[in-house]
């Protein structure tokens, strides 16, 4: 059995976007594409964890039992898709984001994704912070270093990770890591867990990952955007070549291609995987 993230932002949230912003009126866009989301993880007779930044449930807290009431998890996201590892971010923010998510959620979230995959050793007192308050798994780690994310010669299979250590198992921690999937190719480790690996990379290569972990008896941790779902309510912004490629590349092909991985492997929430 394999695990399915599905980061749940909108058209706002992503870093690459945010730079090119300023006063614009952040109306919810992309939310509106939930029932599709719900539709084709029904189709696929599959179940995934809601990774949702908490300002959309502060707008539209419905969202919350539609999403429940499917059998779905809802997981922490942060509260406004700011990297962990951002100068002026710190502990006590963190802090109080995780109370306000408590609220909106009556408590009912166990688990957690930074932003942009920014658990670092810079941020790692996050760790500390979600043991503090009852958090149970963390999927954050990519274990391959990219421009953006990653920690090198990070675990592959599921580990407890510590504050002092992210990289290795401490039999100590209260906290379980689910590393994101990788895969090599062309002789070179890279990310093939979703996003803009999965749009980019051939879909066979992502399938002979996810059968490979399957043969170690590893979950393929997997993940996308909502809006990667729904590019029909994701907006395009002006941006530069390089950060238009990563954002926008393929978008349009990322529901067809996560059909495919959907209907050859199983896929479950952590929740239901724990």
């Amino acid at each position: 059995m394999n695990i399915l993230g599905i980061d749940f932002e909108e058209w706002y949230h992503p870093q690459l976007i945010k730079k090119y912003l300023t006063n614009e009126d952040k109306d919810l866009k992309v939310t509106n594409g939930l029932d599709i989301i719900l539709d084709w993880l029904r189709k696929n007779e599959a179940y995934a964890t809601f990774f949702i930044v908490g300002d959309i449930l502060e707008k539209k807290p419905d969202i919350l039992d539609k999403i429940s009431s499917e059998g779905h998890e809802i997981a922490f996201h942060t509260m406004f898709h700011n990297r962990l590892d951002e100068e002026d971010y710190n502990k006590e923010k963190f802090r109080e984001e995780i109370k306000k998510f408590k609220e909106l959620t009556n408590n009912n979230s166990k688990g957690f994704r930074a932003p942009t995959f920014s658990l670092n050793e810079k941020s790692s007192w996050v760790i500390d912070v979600l043991e503090e308050f009852g958090y149970v798994y963390d999927s954050s780690i990519v274990p391959v270093k990219t421009k953006m994310y990653g920690l090198e010669n990070a675990e592959e299979k599921p580990y407890f990770i510590s504050s002092n250590n992210l990289k290795e198992n401490n039999p100590n921690g209260k906290i379980k890591e689910f590393p994101l999937l990788v895969t090599k190719f062309l002789g070179k480790k890279i990310p093939a867990a979703g996003g803009f690996y999965v749009r980019t990379l051939p879909t066979k290569i992502i399938k002979n990952a996810i059968k490979k972990y399957e043969k170690k008896k590893i979950p393929a941790t997997f993940y996308i955007h909502s809006w990667e779902l729904t590019p029909q309510y994701m907006p395009k912004i002006s941006m530069s070549k390089i950060d238009s490629f990563i954002t926008y590349h393929n978008v349009e092909k990322s529901m067809k291609k996560m059909d495919e991985i959907l209907k050859d492997f199983k896929f479950t929430s952590f929740e239901k995987y724990l």
